[in-house]
């Protein structure tokens, strides 16, 4: 497995990915599916500081995580991870967010934030184990159907 930039040619496995994981519900805070104009934003983002990693066995992406600059400061990055389902616990957001971070340095970010549904243990373990340590919580945000989840946001300094 390699990790590497996100090219064209990655965005309909982007897309399929993503789309498998809102389908299985509760690990995003995602609930309809996207289409590839979606991921066009961020594979030819004009923005440099906005990019798109991706882990890949031969021609297949694994997972993918992005960075894109977050609204409340400069030097405060957004974060997003998703692996392919079934293949989680196989090193692929570690070795994601070793490229990803590297990256957020060099693009001048202070810091990134994660924002984690609370009702996803095992994105909180991830990010946990990333090194990001609890920010904040967003009460009770609602679902599509009303269901009320808490958001926790998680901050990493570079």
């Amino acid at each position: 497995m390699i990790t590497r930039k996100a090219i064209d040619e990655d965005i309909p496995q982007l897309v399929e990915i993503l789309n498998e994981v809102i389908a299985i519900g509760g690990t995003t805070a995602y609930q309809d599916p996207v289409d590839a104009a979606y991921f066009v934003r961020l594979v030819r983002a004009a923005d440099p500081r906005t990019f798109i990693h991706v882990a890949v066995t031969g021609s297949h992406v694994e997972g993918f995580q992005w960075i894109s600059p977050n609204p409340e400061r400069e030097d405060l990055a957004t974060i997003a991870t998703f692996a392919r389902p079934g293949t989680v616990q196989r090193g692929i957001g570690t070795a994601l967010f070793s490229a990803t971070k590297t990256a957020a340095k060099d693009a001048g970010y202070g810091e990134i934030d994660a924002t984690i549904r609370a009702d996803n243990s095992g994105g909180l373990a991830y990010y946990s184990k990333m090194g990001f340590k609890d920010h904040s919580v967003t009460n009770s945000v609602p679902l599509k159907d009303g269901t009320p989840v808490d958001r926790i946001h998680k901050r990493l300094p570079l």
